[in-house]
């Protein structure tokens, strides 16, 4: 089990370069996060709610994600709520102070079933676990479901992971340490210095201290690596700065208070041309070329503060002035003319009616019957070509017959997953396919357009999907992990 001093210690990111070192060398990993929080989620091939983390950890080892991979997911609406995803389907909403009371033995019980689920899966396989947040929250320990409780369960080897960017490395693995009782403690097989940044052998000394002082092998020092890997937390994003300085385009993406399914960006993210600028409500937009709005955990009460902020009129300008929109889920919702929510799936119940950006003809009404699915049909804008993703969303969108522009299209048609009004080289898109963007001869179309406005030649269309370079980011992690740090303590 791979655990951490705190959260944001790098604990899914060595999980799956654990994975993929275990791939390599002819095991089949099966990676499991007992419960997880986040709003940025997979759909598996079934139409099981997973953790994107977990679905990386899972094409590390060199398999399809499986939502049996993260048993328990919760999902935060930013009201001291979160939704309950239990084997990959969501089976309610809990408040922060009952979630224990109320959810504790059901979650455990998904955790085991979902565990054995994988064992009768791959008999030979090795689990490879990842902890979550800290395993030493003193006033958390008696309820926790995914660190100490799993970790004595299955009588797991720890790997302690310890982040020296954040400073105070020392205090970090000592003060884990001397909270863990001592049956825990003895599950500790080795300590992990993860970012390290200069020559490694400054900190031979420091190693010689832990290692004397707690018992317990240091297995490795990792190295700062300058690379966008996928951030677990909203909050890492801010944190995150562009791997080059030499763009041609600006790209705005709204950072929404409820952001969920940022891991659509990562492709952007990916282009050396492109330089993504994320803007808060209170921020100005500016002039970029184009803008996505992404998508949203809840969105009404996200519309409500672009209109607060008056950013929704800066969209509105934007968008009439010629500029490109792009909004994904969520966000295709915010571009219609009005949303309604009768059953209180994001507020209180009741026929109340959110009034839209309006710049897409669009309706949208928010049921409890939650659409997640796989998705893969043809486009037809800007070129034909062949889109994969996936659909999460409750509301259910449709046009508005008496508000239809002349110029309207379907994203495709055969399907009803995306709209979009084109004006010359601008355009306003909505679709509710997350990873849209991961498609690479799409993404290279929609921004030549955008290039064309600023008179730049075109990029090389590309037929192969953003997975191509995730899995160049998964082996160039693992080949980092195998040359610093030496797994055997935890192996036997």
């Amino acid at each position: 089990m791979v655990l951490g001093t705190s959260s944001g210690a790098g604990k899914s990111l060595m999980t799956a370069a654990l994975c993929r070192v275990l791939k390599r060398r002819g095991e089949q990993p099966l990676p499991f996060k007992g419960q997880n929080m986040s709003n940025n989620a997979w759909v598996d091939a079934a139409g099981g709610e997973m953790a994107y983390s977990q679905a990386m950890q899972a094409w590390a080892a060199g398999l399809e994600p499986n939502c049996a991979m993260n048993p328990v997911l919760l999902k935060p609406r930013g009201d001291s709520t979160s939704e309950v995803i239990h084997s990959g389907l969501s089976v309610g909403t809990a408040r922060a102070e009952h979630y224990y009371r109320d959810w504790f033995q059901s979650g455990w019980k998904s955790i085991r079933t979902n565990l054995k689920t994988l064992q009768q899966q791959w008999p030979e396989g090795r689990l490879v676990l990842e902890g979550a947040g800290s395993p030493v929250e003193v006033n958390l320990q008696r309820r926790d479901l995914t660190n100490l409780r799993l970790a004595l369960y299955l009588r797991a080897n720890c790997l302690l992971v310890a982040d020296i960017e954040r400073g105070g490395v020392f205090a970090q693995i000592m003060g884990t340490l001397a909270l863990l009782r001592p049956v825990e403690r003895s599950l500790i097989k080795g300590i992990l210095i993860n970012r390290f940044r200069g020559r490694r052998e400054l900190f031979d000394e420091g190693r010689t201290w832990l290692e004397r002082n707690t018992g317990i092998p240091v297995l490795g020092v990792m190295p700062w690596l300058n690379e966008l890997f996928p951030p677990e937390d909203s909050l890492d994003l801010l944190e995150r700065k562009p791997s080059s300085s030499e763009t041609e385009i600006e790209i705005a993406v709204l950072r929404l208070p409820s952001l969920s399914n940022f891991s659509d960006l990562d492709p952007l993210e990916a282009e050396p041309s492109v330089r993504l600028r994320w803007v808060r409500p209170g921020d100005q937009l500016g002039e970029p070329d184009a803008v996505i709005l992404p998508g949203s955990k809840q969105t009404l009460r996200d519309l409500e503060g672009l209109r607060r902020s008056g950013l929704d009129r800066q969209l509105t300008t934007y968008a009439i002035s010629g500029g490109s929109l792009l909004g994904i889920c969520g966000g295709m919702q915010m571009l219609g003319e009005h949303l309604e929510d009768p059953e209180g799936l994001e507020g209180e119940a009741g026929e109340a009616v959110g009034q839209g950006l309006g710049l897409l003809p669009l309706t949208t009404r928010f049921i409890s019957e939650k659409t997640t699915q796989q998705r893969c049909f043809t486009a037809t804008w800007p070129e034909h070509c062949e889109l994969q993703g996936f659909e999460l969303h409750h509301g259910r969108t449709r046009l508005l017959p008496t508000r239809l522009p002349d110029n309207i299209q379907a994203l495709s048609k055969t399907d009803h997953c995306g709209w979009v009004i084109q004006h010359n080289d601008s355009s306003v898109v909505g679709t509710y396919l997350h990873g849209l963007l991961d498609n690479g001869r799409w993404r290279r179309l929609w921004l030549n357009q955008l290039r064309r406005r600023r008179n730049l030649s075109d990029l090389p269309l590309l037929d192969q999907n953003h997975a191509e370079h995730r899995e160049a980011l998964i082996n160039r992690l693992a080949d980092a992990f195998e040359t610093h740090i030496d797994p055997k303590p935890l192996l036997h």
